[in-house]
């Protein structure tokens, strides 16, 4: 039994452990930031295949204390390399810390990347090449106070870059994050969605993927392909599977729009790119002067959070606007709100029902769930 970690934005730790559990992941344990689990070898495909919410999955090949670089180096250089990688291609290290008691972590990565770099030539008489920007073989290791665990990234690029997103917005927000956010709404196929400040989509192109059962890694390709061990029959049997799961595309009570011309033919391209132009309904519209589209149904936004005076300025004259809007128009549904400005639930004038925290990249964000209910706003 192999174990492994996968990483995911930070506040969707459990939801992810949950994901894993579905996925038929064993031994699964939630920390900051991820994910601990295991299971054999294959099962690295079908999460890197069908995991909505994790970041990256990494293979873990050697776990142990150590006190200085030189146990970095011996530790590196116990595993049997060449069993995975090919001296042709190129690799690439990088490493995180906890506490780490070294004082140069980029030494520490030289140390460990000559550890490999010296097993493979040991073992296959070539030594590989590094290359710092698109290496075939990306590997991590991660620093706690007193331990070592170094990973085989079967990755490559983030899971969140589907492969499909062909245009992006100021502020793009991750499709992993999305995902999530979409899951703690408790949003599902057929409850209308609608997210009238949509930027460049992603909250609609997630929410119909999942309506169709749209696997998010079956249009890319991933680090496990290229390693020695792959198992290209199994891998082409589950993307089989999972294309013939896939639900006939018809229009879905996803709906989107956005007061920028700009933004929302970015939402177009993107949509397009992915086969989901007719799935999806987008308009131009203020968010001030919106209808609901269905009696009853849930709102899921990234609204704008403002960094410069001026723009908080704004801001607080906007969100009591939205905030009658949502009161006025809205009644029967929920809405949830995720924004970095810890300002809107006071200038919204709105009560919240729900904060849970989220991390937009490195922003500190919550994810503000407002109950759209028959009565009057409090005063302002």
């Amino acid at each position: 039994m192999e174990r492994f970690f996968a990483t995911c934005p930070r506040g969707l730790e459990l939801l992810l452990a949950e994901e894993l559990r579905q996925l038929n992941a064993e031994k699964i344990h939630a920390v900051g930031g991820g994910v601990q689990f295991a299971g054999d070898f294959s099962l690295c495909y079908r999460i890197n295949l069908e995991s909505r919410l994790a970041s990256r999955v990494l293979w873990q090949i050697a776990h142990g204390g150590y006190r200085s670089e030189d146990d970095l180096y011996r530790a590196a250089s116990a595993p049997r390399w060449t069993d995975w990688l090919d001296a042709a291609q190129t690799i690439r290290v990088d490493i995180s810390a906890t506490r780490s008691p070294l004082t140069s972590l980029n030494f520490a990565a030289l140390k460990i990347k000559d550890a490999v770099c010296d097993k493979i030539r040991r073992l296959s008489g070539r030594r590989p090449s590094v290359d710092t920007r698109h290496p075939d073989i990306p590997i991590q290791g991660h620093l706690t106070d007193r331990e070592f665990t170094l990973y085989l990234d079967t990755t490559g690029e983030p899971l969140f870059k589907r492969g499909q997103r062909v245009s992006t917005g100021e502020a793009p927000l991750r499709e992993n994050l999305a995902a999530g956010i979409l899951r703690l709404a408790g949003w599902l196929p057929g409850i209308p969605l609608l997210d009238p400040m949509c930027g460049s989509g992603t909250f609609l192109i997630e929410a119909a993927h999942l309506a169709l059962e749209i696997a998010p890694g079956s249009d890319r390709h991933f680090v496990f392909e290229q390693l020695k061990n792959f198992d290209g029959h199994f891998w082409r049997e589950l993307v089989q599977q999972s294309r013939a799961r896939r639900k006939i595309k018809t229009a879905l009570e996803i709906y989107g729009s956005d007061i920028s011309s700009q933004t929302l033919k970015a939402a177009r391209a993107n949509l397009f790119a992915a086969g989901l132009e007719k799935v999806v309904s987008l308009k131009r519209s203020d968010v001030l002067e919106i209808t609901a589209p269905a009696k009853e149904g849930m709102i899921v936004t990234n609204p704008p959070y403002g960094v410069r005076l001026g723009e908080q300025q704004k801001l607080a004259e906007f969100y009591p606007k939205l905030g009658d809007v949502l009161k006025k128009q809205f009644t029967g549904w929920r809405a949830y709100l995720l924004s970095a400005d810890m300002r809107l639930p006071k200038l919204i004038h709105l009560a919240v029902s729900k904060r849970t925290p989220l991390f937009n990249g490195a922003l500190d964000c919550r994810l503000f769930e407002y109950k759209m209910v028959e009565g009057r706003m409090k005063d302002k």
